[in-house]
């Protein structure tokens, strides 16, 4: 039987979600150059990872509570289909982590050269597109301007 050879990923930041400021749980969040981990769990563990090239939008919310401990919560979207947004929940400095996952983001985006366009008036809930078009198999196109 062949041995698998384990392989580390170099890890560029991490830390853990803290309570009063101390890191005393067991979910942890970690960022390669190419992936950003979550992992939660002492005996069973669960881990979830978002490429960083499918990365959408990042923000930073800090609660009254959390700027007395000095941490805040940085969340993530992205088109993952497994992990949509991630709540990276009172974590230190968390407008610096913004800061280096979007710089990371975007080397990561060159690197794979993947560029993401915004769809103007996207379809919105019930198939209804602005304007009162109707999208009913919901490819985007109103179904009044489908040839068929």
């Amino acid at each position: 039987m062949a041995k698998i050879k384990k392989e580390k990923p170099n890890y560029i930041w991490k830390d853990r979600k803290r309570i009063l400021g101390m890191p005393l749980t067991f979910i942890r969040y970690r960022m390669s150059e190419d992936r950003l981990f979550f992992e939660t769990g002492l005996f069973n563990l669960r881990g979830e990872e978002i490429l960083l090239y499918r990365i959408r939008d990042i923000s930073v919310t800090i609660s009254f509570w959390q700027r007395l401990s000095g941490v805040g919560t940085v969340t993530v979207d992205s088109t993952d289909k497994s992990a949509p947004s991630l709540a990276m929940r009172n974590i230190k400095h968390p407008k610096e982590v913004k800061e280096l996952i979007h710089k990371q983001v975007e080397k990561a985006k060159i690197a794979y050269r993947v560029r993401y366009t915004e769809m103007m008036g996207e379809i919105g809930p019930g198939g209804h597109a602005p304007g009162g078009m109707v999208d009913m198999d919901g490819d985007g196109i109103p179904d009044m301007l489908e040839f068929e």
